[in-house]
């Protein structure tokens, strides 16, 4: 049984030039896709919706979530704060998927794997809070969002101990690529942190009372056909999800 995987696509309501223009378009980039096939599992895009009935239907017809990242931001709002930088909103129909259905499947304990913005989603719908930019309001930070492609490595990153994430990494320090402005502030109460870079911006969460409730903040999904540590997290997040077709 091939584990069926939600995927969030970022959403164009109808005022993105570069998503569709005034036509109300969806927008995902295929390396998330391609990763889950590779991996054994059949992706699935999500629709957009607030509503929760609509959202328990959806996540009841997948056996894992996948969050993906996004070139907009999250309300400031939605963590109770007031917008301090003219960085791009994501719109209010993905955020209110994400956040919705994040919520859902950590109550079911649905297996999710978040990336990029979709870990900060993931902290957010649990109640964390975000820097809106670090490069503004973290001093001495590393270029997080370097002038080069993401198929690059951009930094090393510290995992914790008895993890999930060092499990999965079996190495106590890994080099990840970078591409965000923002990062995780307050670490939701029900999450922890599992991976830091050395400036000190969180790298990776999880639910330690959840089989499967693992986000970072590079981008796996650019590297996983040729390092070996980000196949082997796309791999246990498959796996999370296949065990979870037989509960």
């Amino acid at each position: 049984m091939r584990p069926v995987i939600g995927v969030t696509p970022d959403f164009n309501p109808g005022d993105q030039k570069d998503m569709g223009g005034k036509e109300p378009t969806y927008f995902l980039r295929a390396r998330y896709l391609n990763a889950i096939q590779a991996l054994g599992g059949i992706p699935l895009v999500l629709p957009v919706s607030s509503n929760t009935s609509t959202l328990r239907q959806i996540l009841a017809g997948v056996h894992g979530l996948m969050v993906t990242g996004s070139g907009s931001d999250l309300d400031p709002r939605c963590y109770r704060e007031r917008q301090r930088f003219p960085f791009r909103r994501m719109s209010q129909l993905r955020a209110d998927l994400e956040l919705g259905i994040i919520n859902l499947a950590y109550r079911a304990n649905v297996p999710i794997l978040g990336i990029c913005g979709g870990m900060q989603s993931m902290n957010v719908a649990l109640g964390g809070t975000l820097f809106q930019d670090i490069h503004s309001q973290i001093s001495s930070a590393l270029p997080h969002q370097p002038p080069y492609p993401a198929i690059k490595v951009a930094h090393a990153i510290q995992v914790a101990p008895h993890t999930v994430l060092r499990k999965i990494t079996r190495k106590a320090i890994i080099a990840v690529n970078s591409s965000h402005h923002q990062s995780i502030k307050s670490v939701a109460p029900s999450l922890i942190s599992t991976a830091l870079a050395s400036d000190g911006v969180i790298e990776a969460i999880e639910a330690p009372s959840r089989t499967f409730f693992l986000g970072v903040q590079w981008h796996p999904e650019f590297l996983y056909d040729r390092d070996p540590i980000q196949r082997r997290l796309f791999s246990a997040f498959m796996k999370a999800a296949k065990y979870s077709t037989t509960q």
